[in-house]
């Protein structure tokens, strides 16, 4: 079966940037700004407060992991912060081990944070079929799979760019199904919760080919037109052939750039009846053409 919510995340390509153990103790504050990069923390012990840019608060406790797919900057800090605006930055003990607030004694809260990046051409738009913030509460397996990528990323080992890139894989899409449910924020995680949705997002990524109308989405959803429309966009976040056209423009440059196929066949198997159908809507969607695009690629 066709798995959307996997085939995103492959697309992404995720890399990862660095990975680091923090612990904090007594009055803290830390500041971070990162224009839309990803960024995870998985809560190891004790409670600390996170503020991402846009979002109310959230109390993080033992086992919380957040994820926010295009961070542009966030404000973690103690339950009782510093007075004031001031912020710090924390110091290394060792490779990879940071201290934040008070220097000795026991730490208060531990956590692993990191970054990661995504090499797709199309991160911009495939990241707007995510949740902007993800917070599970209470999955230990992802506070692993953050220590696994924190080790690997500073291990000297053989495969070691292949493994990091399959452990930010399951790690992106364990977060994203965990937060499936609970999740408020629309995206595709939250559509594929949706009983009826998930039949029509499922049917369309495993016939992306097809030439679908939004009349046989719905019929796929048991919805009507109307309803699954609005349900759709309201859920997803982008209206239904929105979705469909960022999905097949998706797809055709990854073929552009990875494949060794003529634009009629890459035209058909993203669901365009002909290559000059296919190129007047890859280039108003892209800005160039197809061929234009596969030469740029491959040099």
């Amino acid at each position: 079966m066709v798995d959307p919510l996997a085939e995103v995340v492959v697309l992404l390509q995720p890399v990862a940037r660095f990975s680091k153990l923090v612990e904090g103790a007594g009055a803290w504050r830390i500041r971070r700004s990162n224009i839309g990069e990803p960024f995870y923390c998985a809560l190891l012990e004790g409670q600390c407060q996170l503020t991402v840019e846009g979002h109310t608060a959230m109390t993080l406790e033992a086992d919380d992991f957040v994820l926010v797919p295009a961070m542009h900057s966030l404000v973690s800090e103690s339950l009782e912060p510093p007075k004031g605006d001031a912020s710090e930055t924390p110091i290394e003990k060792s490779d990879g081990h940071f201290r934040v607030g008070r220097q000795d004694g026991a730490a208060d809260v531990r956590m692993r944070i990191g970054h990661c990046s995504f090499g797709s051409p199309d991160a911009e738009l495939l990241v707007q079929l995510l949740p902007r913030v993800i917070h599970v509460r209470g999955e230990r397996r992802l506070a692993t799979l953050v220590q696994l990528v924190g080790e690997e990323t500073r291990a000297e080992r053989m495969a070691r760019e292949l493994v990091l890139e399959r452990l930010l894989e399951v790690l992106l899409i364990e977060a994203l199904r965990c937060s499936a449910g609970i999740s408020t924020a629309p995206g595709l995680a939250r559509g594929l919760a949706d009983e009826r949705l998930a039949y029509a997002l499922r049917a369309f990524h495993a016939r992306p080919n097809h030439p679908w109308t939004i009349i046989e989405l719905a019929s796929e959803a048991a919805l009507s037109r109307s309803a699954f429309f609005s349900r759709f966009s309201r859920t997803v976040g982008l209206a239904p052939m929105e979705y469909v056209l960022a999905w097949r423009m998706a797809l055709a440059k990854r073929l552009l750039r990875d494949d060794n196929l003529g634009i009629a066949q890459i035209a058909e198997r993203v669901g365009y009846s002909s290559a000059s159908t296919f190129s007047v809507a890859f280039t108003r969607q892209v800005g160039t053409s197809p061929a234009r695009y596969g030469r740029v690629v491959t040099t």
